[in-house]
């Protein structure tokens, strides 16, 4: 699943007029890149959520083949958020199989096959995550998600008790959900899915790291961000 319905607010005035999706970093919309970063993990089928502009997504789309099968799903009224999009979206899915999300504003040279390969069937989910300087941090122990900090405002948020060394690290916007998930939601609406990861480990349900530290990442949320990586892929 491709996360594509967000207003980009942070990317104004930019995506005024175009949503997040359509951006060019090398001339290629983040849209088609991550399209054909899945394609490549071996995804046959990939279900993209809209809202923003979601005209002009479904209109570049018909202009375009792909290998992969292309499923719109679209949410009115206004985003659903990472969480409840994935829930929205249940039925487009095959049932009981795992799912790779993948944030569109992510440029990213992770081995998506290999966290797929990586996600153990006794896990809610597994997080690609890095070991890098962030605002925010998941903080993980020996048996997966154990909380979340936040840099800005010093909060620091345990969902149980620590077992093992804890390591601060940064996601990346994608990871791989089990399709059991669905049965364990709680949420409603527009919501965080790494909350309900959070609430998740609480009720001692595992949600894993998988290390990316070592590949290449950007996220082009904001024009600083933006900038930084059309300078490396070209604008």
């Amino acid at each position: 699943m491709i996360l594509a319905a967000g207003y980009g607010r942070r990317l104004r005035p930019l995506t005024d007029r175009i949503p997040k999706a359509l951006v060019e970093v090398g001339g290629v919309t983040q849209l088609e890149r991550t399209i054909d970063a899945l394609e490549a993990a071996g995804a046959s089928r990939i279900v993209v959520n809209t809202h923003h502009r979601a005209d002009q997504i479904e209109s570049w789309l018909r202009g375009r083949r792909f290998r992969a099968e292309i499923v719109l799903s679209r949410e009115e009224g206004a985003p659903l958020e990472t969480g409840g999009g994935l829930v929205h979206a249940r039925r487009l899915f095959e049932p009981g199989s795992s799912i790779l999300v993948h944030n569109v504003d992510i440029i990213t040279s992770i081995d998506l096959a290999a966290l797929v390969e990586a996600h153990a069937r006794d896990s809610v989910a597994t997080l690609a995550v890095h070991e890098r300087p962030a605002s925010r941090y998941l903080l993980f122990d020996d048996a997966g998600l154990q909380g979340r900090l936040d840099v800005r405002s010093g909060h620091l948020e345990e969902v149980r008790e620590a077992r093992g060394p804890v390591r601060r690290l940064a996601f990346s916007g994608v990871h791989v959900a089990s399709g059991s998930i669905f049965d364990r939601m709680q949420e409603a609406a527009a919501f965080s899915i790494i909350d309900a990861y959070l609430r998740l480990a609480t009720t001692g349900s595992t949600v894993r790291p998988f290390s990316v530290t070592e590949a290449q990442w950007f996220e082009i949320g904001t024009p600083e961000r933006l900038e930084a990586a059309r300078a490396r892929f070209g604008s």
